[in-house]
C-alpha cells in the first residue's frame, strides 16, 4: 500500500470548508458521516476490520469512498445489486474523484460473466436455430447487431431485450461453458476485458455476487478473478450471511443441465457430425431433466430434499437423470478430442457428475434441499454456518475490511450480524440517521388489530390503513411479509379508494416505481422486494404501512434446520436467529419513510405483537426515535397537516 494520509484528513474533506461543500448545491456537512470517514481512513490505515450501521442520511458512500480514494491503495468495493453498482461506479465515484482533484485515478466497473455478451455463443446461438418463438428470434438478431457497436459488451445496454429472457443464457458465458484462453475469440473476449482493466485499477466497484464466486474459486484453486487489493469495503453489508451461503454450498439445476444437452448439439452440429450418439444422449438428459421437474411437482415450492425424495417418482426420475448425465458424459469423453467446444461439454459433463454426486452424500454440518420454478427446478446443499469458511478465505489476506450498511445492529448489538460472518472482535460503530424523526414522523400503532395468524387479519390491516390513505396528502407504501396477504389487500382496495393503484406483480418493478412516483399520491402494494432498495423522496411517499413483523417463513428448510442446530446445541432459536433476522428486515422497510432532510411522514406497523409481545420491546428500540401514537385522530391530524 502506499502511503496513506493523515488519520481524521477524509473527515476535513466532508466538512463546511472542503471541497463537497463547494461544489455541491445545499451541501451540509453531516457529523455522522465525518466520524464515519474517520473511522474508514483509520481501518484503511491500520489494515484493521470495520463494522458500521449508518442510519438513512448519513451518506455512507462518500463517507467511504473519500477514504477510499486518498487513501492510495487499491480498493474492491462491493454492493448488494446491479443497479447499485451502477449508481456508485457512473455517479458517485466521479463525483467524489472530480471534487477531490483525482480524475486521474484508475477505476473499473466489473461484474459476473452473465453480464457480458460471449461472442463465440453468439455465433453458436445464431447457428443452432432453436428458438421458443419469433420474438425471441427478433431479439436474437438485435443483440447480433448490438454486438458490432458495443465496446463493454455489457447486456444493461440493451434494454430492449428483456433481462429475464431466455435468451440470455444463451449468448452469455458460465464458469462451466467458457472455453477460457482456448476460444478463438479471447482476445476480442467482453469478460477478458473487462478484468483487464479491473487488475490495472485503483477502485474497482464489483458486487456481492461476483465477490463471493472470487473467493470460492480461489478456493478450489482455479484462480482470482478480482485483483489483489489493500481493503474490500462491502456496502448493503446485511445481505452478505445469504449470499455467503449460496457460494459456500452446491446448486445444481435443470438450467444447467439442460445448457450442457444444448451446447453439446450445437458443437456436435460443427465439429463431430459423425457422431449421432452424442445428440441422442444430449436429447436424453433433456428428456429426464423434464420428467424429473414433473416429478418434483408444484408450480414455485421450496422443502428439504429428504421429503420430496421420499416419493418413488422422484427416485425413478432421479436416478434416471443420473444415468443420463453419465452416458453423455463418457460419450463427451470420447468426443472431446474433436474441438475445443466438446472438450469444454466434456469437462461442465464431468463437473456436473461430480455435482450430482455430492447432492447424495452432503457432509456433516449441511442441509439438503430443493426448489422448483414454473418450468425449473434446483437442488441445494448449503452450509447451516457461513462464519467459518469466510473467515478462512479471509485469513492470510494483508488489507483492511470494512462492513457498512444501514441494517446491521439490534437493539444497539451487532452480535448477530459478526457471528453470522465469523468476525472475530472487529471495530464497530453505530451512526444514528441524522433526520429529524421527532417532529417529521410518527409512528402509528393501530389499537385492537387480531393477531397475525388469524384470517381476519388482513382486512383489519386494510380497515386501518384507509383512513391514513385518506388523510395522507401525498403517497402510500402498503408492505406485505407475504404475497398471498398483498393479493387480498389488493382486491379489498380496488373500487374503495380515489387514488391510483399499484400493485406489484402488474408490472415490472421499476415501471410501478416510476409511475407510482409521478401519481404524487398514489398506493402501492409491495411484497419483499419492496422492502428495501428503494428511494422515493419528498410528497411522492409520506405514508408506509406495514402489515407483519417480518419474521421468516420457519418452512424454509435452510432456516429450519438452523434453528435446529442451535436448539441441539442449548440455545434460543427464536432470539438468536427468527428476532434478530426479524428485527433487521423490519429496520430496512422502516427506511422507505425518511428518505430526505426534508422528508416527512406516518409509519404504520399492523401487528399487535410489538406491545403484546416481550420481545416486542426489541423491535421498537431498533428503530429511529419515531414518537409512537395509538389513536388514529392524531394520526390523520398530523398528515393533513403536512398539506400545508
Amino acid at each position: 500500500m502506499n502511503t496513506v494520509v493523515a488519520v481524521d484528513d477524509a473527515s476535513a474533506l466532508l466538512g463546511a470548508s472542503g471541497p463537497f461543500a463547494g461544489r455541491l448545491q445545499g451541501y451540509q456537512p453531516r457529523e455522522q458521516q465525518q466520524c464515519m470517514a474517520a473511522a474508514v481512513e483509520r481501518t484503511l490505515a491500520d489494515y484493521g476490520t470495520l463494522v458500521v450501521e449508518a442510519g438513512t442520511g448519513v451518506g455512507k458512500t462518500f463517507a467511504y469512498l473519500v477514504p477510499a480514494v486518498m487513501s492510495g491503495g487499491r480498493v474492491i468495493v462491493s454492493t448488494g445489486t446491479r443497479n447499485l453498482q451502477d449508481q456508485l461506479y457512473a455517479r458517485d465515484l466521479p463525483l467524489v474523484l472530480s471534487a477531490l482533484g483525482r480524475r486521474g485515478l484508475k477505476t473499473a466497473l466489473l461484474k459476473g460473466r452473465a453480464n457480458y455478451l460471449c461472442p463465440h455463443r453468439l455465433r453458436l446461438a445464431l447457428g443452432e436455430g432453436r428458438f421458443a418463438d419469433r420474438r425471441q428470434v427478433h431479439w436474437l438478431h438485435r443483440i447480433e447487431r448490438w454486438s458490432n457497436v458495443t465496446s463493454s459488451g455489457d447486456i444493461g445496454e440493451l434494454s430492449e431485450v428483456p433481462e429475464d429472457s431466455d435468451l440470455w443464457p444463451r449468448v452469455t458465458s458460465t464458469v462451466e461453458n467458457c472455453l477460457g484462453a482456448e476460444c478463438v475469440d479471447y482476445d476480442e473476449c467482453f469478460v477478458v476485458r473487462a478484468r483487464r482493466q479491473a487488475q490495472e485499477a485503483d477502485i474497482v466497484v464489483i458486487n456481492h455476487h461476483l465477490f463471493f464466486a472470487d473467493l470460492a474459486l480461489r478456493e478450489e484453486g482455479f484462480g482470482e478473478l478480482l485483483p489483489s487489493a489493500n481493503a474490500f469495503i462491502l456496502d448493503e453489508a446485511h445481505q452478505l450471511p445469504e449470499v455467503a451461503s449460496n457460494f459456500f454450498g452446491i446448486t445444481l439445476g435443470s438450467r444447467q443441465l439442460l445448457e450442457l444437452a444444448r451446447d453439446t448439439v450445437a458443437e456436435q452440429l460443427t465439429d463431430a457430425p459423425d457422431m449421432r450418439q452424442l445428440r441422442e444422449r444430449a436429447e436424453r438428459l433433456e428428456k429426464t431433466v423434464a420428467d424429473l421437474r414433473l416429478a418434483l411437482g408444484g408450480e414455485r415450492e421450496r422443502g428439504p430434499w429428504a421429503r420430496c425424495a421420499a416419493r418413488a417418482e422422484v427416485t425413478q426420475a432421479m436416478d434416471d437423470t443420473s444415468g443420463a448425465l453419465a452416458d453423455l458424459d463418457e460419450a463427451l469423453e470420447l468426443a472431446a478430442e474433436r474441438g475445443k467446444g466438446l472438450e469444454s461439454c466434456a469437462r461442465r459433463a464431468a463437473a456436473l457428475t461430480a455435482q450430482l454426486e455430492r447432492f447424495h452424500a452432503p457432509e456433516p454440518g449441511q442441509v439438503q434441499w430443493y426448489e422448483t420454478y414454473t418450468r425449473a427446478f434446483a437442488l441445494h446443499v448449503t452450509p447451516l454456518d457461513v462464519g467459518e469458511p469466510f473467515c478462512a478465505r479471509r485469513e492470510g489476506t494483508k488489507c483492511a475490511w470494512v462492513f457498512t450498511s444501514a441494517t446491521l445492529a439490534v437493539d444497539g448489538r451487532f452480535d448477530h450480524f459478526t457471528a453470522r460472518l465469523g468476525l472475530d472482535e472487529p471495530v464497530c460503530e453505530q451512526l444514528d440517521s441524522p433526520f429529524d424523526y421527532a417532529n417529521n414522523a410518527l409512528l402509528y400503532l393501530p389499537p385492537a388489530l387480531p393477531e397475525p395468524n388469524d384470517r381476519r387479519h388482513t382486512a383489519a390491516v386494510v380497515q386501518a390503513a384507509l383512513p391514513l390513505i385518506a388523510a395522507n396528502p401525498g403517497g402510500t407504501f402498503l408492505l406485505f411479509t407475504s404475497h398471498r396477504a398483498l393479493r387480498e389487500a389488493a382486491s379489498m382496495l380496488e373500487g374503495r379508494i380515489d387514488r391510483p393503484l399499484f400493485v406489484q406483480g402488474s408490472a415490472p418493478r421499476g415501471e410501478l416505481l416510476e409511475r407510482f412516483r409521478e401519481a404524487g399520491d398514489g398506493v402501492l402494494l409491495g411484497a419483499q422486494s419492496f422492502w428495501e432498495g428503494v428511494d422515493v423522496r419528498g410528497r411522492a411517499l409520506t405514508c408506509v404501512i406495514i402489515d407483519k413483523l417480518p419474521f421468516a417463513s420457519p418452512g424454509d428448510p435452510v432456516l429450519e434446520a438452523r434453528l435446529d442446530a442451535v436448539r441441539q446445541n442449548g440455545g434460543n432459536p427464536f432470539m438468536e436467529v427468527q428476532v434478530p433476522q426479524a428485527v433487521i428486515a423490519l429496520k430496512q422497510g422502516v427506511g422507505r419513510l425518511i428518505r430526505d432532510v426534508d422528508d416527512c411522514g406516518v409509519l404504520a406497523i399492523c401487528d399487535p405483537r410489538l406491545t403484546t409481545k416481550a420481545y416486542g420491546r426489541v423491535f421498537l428500540q431498533s428503530l429511529p426515535p419515531i414518537p409512537l401514537v395509538r389513536r388514529v385522530d392524531e394520526v390523520t391530524a398530523f398528515l393533513e397537516g403536512m398539506q400545508t
